[in-house]
């Protein structure tokens, strides 16, 4: 089934995004295994779109990194969850 937008990645990292985007660059990425060069093949195509997004905005850090209060509390509300009050019954 043909898909009508890009499906968008957000990616930390604004040097992927511009070997992804920019063959120039393969003689510093020719190292990079073949698997890896398939992004730039569905970038090309526009069935993904690579953005850039800061880490601090990364809400995955939720999932994978040891973060403080401030920072848990902030990714934690954007992605919509709430701390449950104790004293309520499940």
């Amino acid at each position: 089934q043909h898909q009508n937008e890009s499906t968008i990645i957000l990616v930390d990292n604004k040097l992927a995004i511009a070997i992804a985007k920019n063959l120039v660059l393969y003689g510093r990425t020719k190292h990079i295994k073949v698997k890896y060069h398939a992004i730039k093949e569905v970038e090309k195509s526009k069935e993904v779109s690579l953005e850039y997004c800061s880490s601090e905005n990364q809400i995955a850090e939720i999932m994978t990194k040891a973060l403080s209060k401030s920072k848990f509390r902030m990714l934690r509300s954007k992605l919509g969850v709430s701390k449950k009050n104790p004293k309520e019954e499940c």
